[in-house]
């Protein structure tokens, strides 16, 4: 896996952008938390989707695809959670699982070799 390095930037700096957006947005006791949370989960599938290039090109592809996915599941998941009040465990584990399924899929598909 190669990483594009502006690519990369620019998917780091929207994901901030977003993870602010839902901080200012959150009313309860937890928007570190959710800001935190939400910058590692968006952060980390939009730089394989926009920054990262594999040996192969099928699997840059289904990478590319199912990292916009898990871009999108993510953050329909954080803006559950900007908009209730939710507690510190289901926040971890919700988005926790999301986060290592999403990096064992990748991880799966790239030593597919194809």
């Amino acid at each position: 896996m190669k990483l594009n390095l502006v690519q990369s930037i620019v998917a780091m700096a929207i994901s901030i952008l977003i993870s602010y957006a839902l901080y200012s947005f959150h009313t309860g006791e937890n928007k570190i938390l959710l800001c935190i949370g939400n910058f590692v989960l968006l952060a980390s599938t939009l730089i394989t989707s926009i920054g990262a290039s594999f040996e192969f090109p099928r699997t840059t592809t289904n990478v590319r695809v199912l990292s916009i996915l898990f871009f999108l599941i993510a953050l329909v998941s954080n803006l559950v959670f900007t908009f209730i009040n939710f507690s510190i465990p289901s926040y971890v584990v919700t988005n926790g699982i999301l986060l290592l399924i999403f990096f064992l899929i990748v991880y799966s598909i790239s030593n597919a070799k194809q």
